[in-house]
């Protein structure tokens, strides 16, 4: 049985552009519908540190570090909200192959720098999976105004505060984890994305126009183990 996992996320930004439901919609698995916010679907790449990560209910001076990249989107499982990993970039080939192994998640090996400095963070990432299409990722984003906790009923809400996510095994069944954390404390971000070739990596026209960013510096969560959707 796959333990729980507990970790904090850093230092995140959620760069998150509007795309129709039909696109989105003929790249999920069965069983999964396109969740939307004023009818529109929405394509998230999310840069962030994962910190002191581990076996639930061990002490965090023991975890490790890993800097991850996602392309994630909004989805209901019967109704339920949650998000889908389109593909899943992160350092480190064990850690790689037992979250692709143990949780049935979309993820790639890939090269990732990521620097705190004078109020920026500046992230790079380069996918170099055996196998996989190359996806790169260069960009600074800073936090800008004062931090807020997002209106329940409002976009930043709609794109943060999600509580599961949902994948496919091996077999093709939907899985799902139940993830939990206090609320999030956001704030406007400011980016400078250079390079993102993730929606090309996962079938997707390339981004266009401006994201709608927010910045976190973080919550501490804690995820169940994966399990099959009933």
């Amino acid at each position: 049985m796959v333990l729980p996992i507990a970790m904090g996320w850093r230092h995140l930004l959620f760069a998150n552009w509007p795309v129709d439901p039909d696109v989105v919609a003929t790249r999920l698995p069965d069983g999964l519908s396109v969740d939307t916010y004023d009818g529109r679907a929405w394509l998230s790449v999310v840069p962030y540190l994962n910190v002191d990560v581990r076996p639930r209910g061990v002490p965090g001076r023991v975890g490790f570090e890993l800097p991850e990249l996602n392309l994630r989107t909004y989805v209901t499982c019967d109704g339920e909200p949650g998000v889908y990993f389109f593909s899943l970039d992160a350092e480190g080939l064990l850690g790689v192959l037992g979250a692709r192994l143990c949780h049935h998640l979309p993820y790639y090996v890939a090269d990732i720098d990521l620097t705190a400095a004078d109020g920026a963070i500046a992230f790079e990432s380069a996918r170099h999976h055996p196998g996989a299409f190359p996806a790169r990722f260069s960009g600074t984003y800073t936090p800008v105004g004062e931090a807020y906790v997002p209106d329940p009923d409002s976009l930043a809400a709609f794109l943060t505060e999600r509580y599961r996510y949902y994948t496919t095994g091996r077999d093709g069944a939907i899985r799902y984890a139940d993830i939990d954390h206090e609320p999030w404390t956001l704030r406007e971000a400011s980016a400078t994305i250079e390079t993102n070739t993730l929606f090309e990596a996962n079938g997707f026209e390339p981004a266009g126009g401006s994201p709608v960013c927010y910045y976190s510096r973080g919550v501490d969560i804690t995820a169940s183990r994966n399990r099959r959707w009933q």
